[in-house]
């Protein structure tokens, strides 16, 4: 496998537990301030991963399924982490869950501006461009909710 097949398919797999997290973090948020934006970046999310799933196609790369479905099952195993409650969801499970989705988008902003910039792997700057663009805008709104998330989950601010 080539290096470029190890990282796009390192990239996919991380999408594949990003989608999953995206998707439960805006179910259990669904009806408050929050649940607009992540079900509008869950929906995202999943034409980010479709669209590297592509591109790996064109290039002849094939998605790992063992990676992809080791992604899928740590997504699920971090639902038992605690999180100061016994059952349920906590204002801290909400801010660890826009934390870990900053950390994906960041990484996936790094994916598409790394193929931008190592010329020669046969995909157009045209076709990058739109997805730096929106991985910066998700990393903007979720900024945004995490920051509005970290004061609810750890109180109004000032050193303690």
């Amino acid at each position: 496998m080539s290096k470029l097949a190890i990282y796009l398919n390192d990239h996919h797999a991380a999408s594949v537990g990003a989608v999953a997290l995206a998707r439960r973090a805006a179910e259990s948020n669904r009806g408050t301030r929050y649940g607009e934006v992540l079900a509008e970046l869950a929906a995202e999310i999943e034409e980010d991963r479709q669209a590297l799933r592509l591109i790996m196609q064109r290039l002849g790369i094939r998605v790992d399924p063992a990676k992809a479905a080791a992604a899928w099952s740590a997504e699920k195993l971090g639902r038992l982490k605690l999180n100061g409650q016994l059952t349920g969801y906590s204002p801290l499970s909400r801010l660890e869950e826009l934390e870990i989705l900053s950390l994906g988008v960041e990484g996936k902003l790094g994916m598409w501006q790394a193929l931008r910039h190592a010329a020669g792997h046969g995909i157009p700057e045209a076709e990058l461009e739109p997805l730096i663009k929106r991985a910066r805008s998700q990393r903007r709104r979720l900024e945004r909710q995490r920051l509005d998330a970290a004061v609810e989950a750890l109180g109004s601010g000032g050193s303690t």
